[in-house]
């Protein structure tokens, strides 16, 4: 007899009640739920080893969240017409759970864990990234896993200025704030969103509303683990140990490490110092364990000694930056090292900049593109196109390090998405013709060249002449605490990225907060502590901003001359199929007459035409010709008109594109003329009157000869005022 499922359902505000359950499907994973709201259903598995693999010394830990197309009832559009690899929004969200579930597992917790995340059935209105972490974390809590904390994972965002849990996907599209936190029903584990330049104070009150409604997902999670009668977690192997060696590691080099340590080296020097304490370490211990000459340590004895090696370092420095209040680099806790910038630096992009930042450096380029280059983002519940696109590259001479060249990796796709966000903040609206890509390859690397990425994203933006109003820099924050101190760092290092407790980016403008990425590694720590690393942020983000201000005051009035012109035009939907021609007959006519690309499409009960060419000029008579097209003719007006053809009686006269009248021959010249040969041709461009029209035809009346000088003393014609 099959068992019957178990479930527990809660409420997130707003009549909206979300259900967990478990027991009824995949039920050979160690833990297997599902999460629903709504149409929303995801499904969550996790599965651990019993034992490590032999000689693992690190964690690992795959999490995976898949949107499976058939959820919202859609084949996707790939040549195999089947789901692939991750897109960048499937990897992202990967990122969010991993970056939260990581730190609730013991250090000492070698075996393989997956957490499979999958999106079985979509809610167009709910964003199932805010619940994917919900179901990752009762997965592993109705398991044996031996996690240590349940969590959870909300979004908070600010819609007319009210803070909303969650909120549906059509609210989400008018909010100044979007921030996804994640958190034990006591600590804070991780933030990321982006929000229009709020301030420290939004953010703080954000974090602190996702964590009551965090509460009370992490309460349902402990009810539907008692249901299930979990009641302990599976025992595991544990690394050996040798306190011993430990001991003789920590007194031969602790004095060494220190040196080393306070010695103000760069990157590479201090590595390799390190990297000679370790060599001296080990020809230490031969001699202490009576190693004969020749042969070497026991390959355990080694291993071990090179982990507890790897520990004390660790150990060292922060009890130095704690105590001494100085870090490797010899800065104090809140200088930031010194910059340097440069924009206009390549021929041929439409812009580019060179940030850097102590030894952390970004080459950017902004290419300007069409409306035929937007990016295509799609996903299970929606497709969507998008005008803004940054692209972060990390290749593996920026560290000094030889790797095989591949995609990119996660890491690159969460740190050019955060600058994407960040930067997005300040991009011209809807309106803007272009396309906008810009790319970051980082060239140096020692510490947060994603928050290097966001400010040469912002220089190289003005100088493409993109007309974003400000700049937007970034610093990436360290925090150390112990047994009561604390030390909040800007600008880290590599290394104290590694050794710190908390690594939070924050990035924006002068009037407020635009990015975050924030994760936290310590259990306890208070607002008041995050308060004040935010605030030290904020001076760290101005330092920077005032030496961008320098660099580059403001955006170029105009593109470069070698890049592409755009234009865009809105005009009435009735004269779409003017600007169409039958058959596309007009507008391929005004590309073909001036070398434009034009591009048009109805878009909320408007024509939206998008006119793009390599020389201003081609673009200024495409312009000039589509608003002949769409203009109406007023009495009264005076045209500039090109002569069709030539009859006895006149001439047809084209004065606006599409639009003919007859230019009567007595209203050519005061002077009565009998033919008009001699004084018209076909091709000649002459200006013309519109003086009325006929009341039978409706044909256009037009004139030339009032806005010739009249002759003395000839009369005034009838019905007109003006000479």
């Amino acid at each position: 007899m099959l068992s019957q499922p178990i479930s527990k359902t809660f409420d997130i505000g707003g009549g909206r009640t979300v259900t967990i359950e478990t027991g009824k499907l995949a039920r050979q994973a160690d833990g297997a739920v599902t999460v629903r709201q709504g149409n929303c259903i995801i499904l969550a598995t996790a599965v651990a080893n019993k034992e490590p693999k032999e000689g693992q010394s690190f964690f690992p830990l795959t999490v995976d969240y898949q949107e499976k197309f058939a959820s919202a009832g859609r084949i996707p559009g790939s040549f195999f017409k089947r789901e692939g690899r991750l897109s960048d929004s499937e990897v992202l969200i990967s990122r969010l759970i991993d970056r939260a579930l990581r730190p609730l597992f013991p250090e000492d917790y070698f075996c393989d864990v997956q957490v499979l995340v999958t999106l079985i059935s979509s809610d167009p209105e709910v964003m199932p990234d805010a619940l994917a972490c919900l179901a990752a974390s009762a997965a592993l809590a109705v398991s044996d896993i031996p996690v240590q904390e349940i969590i959870s994972e909300v979004r908070v965002a600010r819609i007319n200025g009210e803070y909303v849990v969650n909120p549906y996907r059509s609210q989400l599209a008018t909010a100044d704030m979007d921030f996804i936190i994640a958190a034990t029903d006591k600590n804070i584990m991780m933030v990321e969103g982006e929000s229009k330049e709020c301030s420290e104070e939004d953010l703080i009150k954000a974090i602190e509303i996702a964590h009551d409604a965090i509460r009370i997902q992490v309460k349902a999670q402990e009810e539907l683990r008692a249901a299930k009668g979990i009641t302990t977690k599976r025992e595991y192997t544990k690394p050996a140990q040798d306190e011993e060696l430990r001991g003789k590691v920590n007194e031969f080099a602790t004095s060494k490490v220190y040196e080393v340590a306070k010695s103000k080296s760069s990157k590479h020097e201090r590595g390799d110092k390190f990297d000679e304490i370790q060599e001296e370490l080990l020809a230490h211990l031969k001699t202490a364990y009576n190693v004969a000459e020749g042969e070497d340590l026991d390959d355990k004895v080694k291993k071990l000694a090179k982990n507890y090696y790897h520990d004390l370092q660790y150990h060292v420095v922060r009890d130095m930056i704690l105590n001494d209040r100085v870090r490797l680099d010899g800065r104090g806790l809140e200088d930031v090292r010194p910059l340097a910038m440069e924009t206009d630096l390549l021929p041929t992009p439409h812009g580019s900049a060179l940030f850097t930042r102590g030894e952390t450096q970004s080459l950017t380029t902004v290419t300007l593109g069409t409306p035929l280059d937007e990016l295509l983002v799609e996903s299970a519940a929606n497709s969507e196109y998008s005008k803004f696109i940054l692209h972060y590259n990390f290749p593996p001479f920026s560290t000094g390090e030889i790797k095989p060249m591949r995609g990119p990796g996660r890491r690159e796709v969460g740190h050019g998405n955060l600058a994407m966000r960040s930067l997005k903040q300040m991009m011209p609206g809807s309106d803007y013709a272009y396309t906008v890509r810009v790319v970051s390859d980082i060239l140096e690397s020692n510490g947060s060249s994603s928050m290097a990425t966001v400010c040469a994203g912002s220089l190289a933006l003005m100088d493409a002449g993109v007309p974003v109003p400000k700049h937007v820099s970034g610093v990436a924050m360290g925090l150390i605490t112990k047994e009561g101190k604390f030390a909040v760092l800007t600008d880290i290092l590599g290394d104290e990225d590694h050794l710190g407790d908390m690594d939070f980016k924050v990035t924006g403008t002068r009037d407020g907060i635009c990015g975050v990425q924030m994760d936290i590694k310590v259990d306890g720590l208070s607002m008041e502590v995050m308060r004040q690393a935010l605030a030290q942020a904020n001076r760290g983000r101005m330092h920077i901003l005032n030496a961008m201000y320098e660099a580059v005051p403001a955006a170029r009035a105009d593109v470069k001359p070698h890049a592409p012109r755009m234009v865009k035009l809105f005009i009435d939907k009735e004269f779409i199929g003017a600007v169409i021609g039958p058959g596309g007959k007009v507008i391929q006519e005004i590309q073909r007459e001036t070398g434009s690309t034009i591009n048009l499409e109805e878009k909320n009960n408007m024509g939206e035409v998008s006119i793009f060419g390599t020389k201003k000029e081609s673009v200024d008579k495409a312009v000039s010709w589509i608003k002949g097209i769409v203009a109406v003719p007023e009495v009264g007006e005076v045209y500039e008109s090109t002569v069709k053809s030539i009859m006895p009686y006149g001439a047809f006269v084209e004065f606006l594109p599409g639009k003919q009248g007859l230019l009567h021959i007595s209203e050519v010249s005061w002077k009565r003329l009998e033919t008009l040969e001699g004084v018209l041709k076909e091709g000649d461009v002459v200006k013309v009157k519109l003086t009325g029209t006929d009341p039978k035809t409706g044909k256009f009346k037009l004139s030339r000869k009032i806005l010739l000088p009249k002759p003395e003393g000839m009369p005034k014609p009838q019905g007109d005022q003006q000479a």
